[in-house]
């Protein structure tokens, strides 16, 4: 492994002190989090504090190690202001596709309450009204905390399912420097297509310009289908967003390498 490049130090010291940080303020988890971007809880810094915030231990310990291991080697050769400006671009890309999404599926789920009539206020109220355990959202916290609007409505069991689900959509959140990691894999896979890159769970080595298109293939497979191999509660569209912008990125760079928009240590 070559060895960790400045800017890459830095990266990984600010992800540590706020994952670190958010045990000690665990507000900071509600501020610095991306929410949904119609809701209450949004603001506007979040498409970049997210990048820095991680759900657990092994959820950092992954990203980090893939952080040293890929984005080392390409500080090295674009130099620290380009490695940022592709960073940065991948996670904010990513962040842009998930909530792009998330956007098309919550208003889905609105839309099958149309026939209800629910005004905006009131609608507005069921949405954000609090229904988490700290741990998960819970239908019956909707229920008891919404209860006067509920029953004004007369929702039954379906439609208050979809206000569930719409609920759920309107106040998770996202977290990871995920979608910046894709970015630089991709990059990487651009760079040393020829490159082995042996993981922990596949024994035998995959050269990059494999394993990166059918790690991000797996991602966009879970994505539509809702089936992941990788586990419940993972953005997968924000680790395609993240690809996606890189492979832009990188194609765009490759192809004007040779002219006047070239970039310069």
């Amino acid at each position: 492994m070559m060895n960790m490049t400045e800017t890459v130090k830095q990266l990984l010291i600010i992800n540590v002190l706020f994952f670190i940080g958010s045990y000690f303020v665990p507000q900071a988890n509600e501020l610095l989090s991306l929410h949904y971007f119609e809701s209450d809880g949004f603001k506007f810094w979040q498409p970049i504090t997210h990048m820095f915030m991680h759900g657990s231990l092994m959820h950092i310990f992954f990203n980090m190690f893939a952080l040293v291991s890929f984005g080392s080697a390409l500080e090295h050769f674009w130099g620290p202001k380009k490695f940022l400006f592709f960073y940065f671009s991948c996670g904010l890309g990513a962040a842009l596709l998930q909530s792009g999404i998330n956007y098309y599926e919550f208003h889905s789920l609105l839309n099958q309450l149309s026939d209800m009539s629910i005004s905006s206020a009131d609608l507005h109220k069921m949405l954000n009204a609090n229904m988490s355990d700290g741990f998960s959202f819970r239908g019956e916290l909707l229920y008891e905390n919404a209860k006067p609007i509920i029953e004004k409505y007369s929702f039954n069991s379906d439609s208050f399912s979809i206000l569930f689900q719409a609920a759920c959509q309107n106040q998770s959140t996202m977290v990871g420097a995920s979608g910046a990691i894709y970015g630089l894999l991709v990059a990487f896979a651009f760079m040393f297509p020829n490159a082995e890159l042996a993981l922990m769970f596949i024994p035998v080595p995959i050269k990059a310009k494999y394993f990166v298109p059918v790690i991000v293939l797996l991602d966009l497979f879970s994505g539509v289908t809702g089936y992941s191999i990788f586990g419940g509660g993972i953005a997968h569209f924000a680790h395609v967003g993240g690809a996606l912008i890189g492979f832009i990125m990188m194609w765009y760079w490759k192809k004007n390498q040779f002219n006047q928009n070239r970039w310069d240590r």
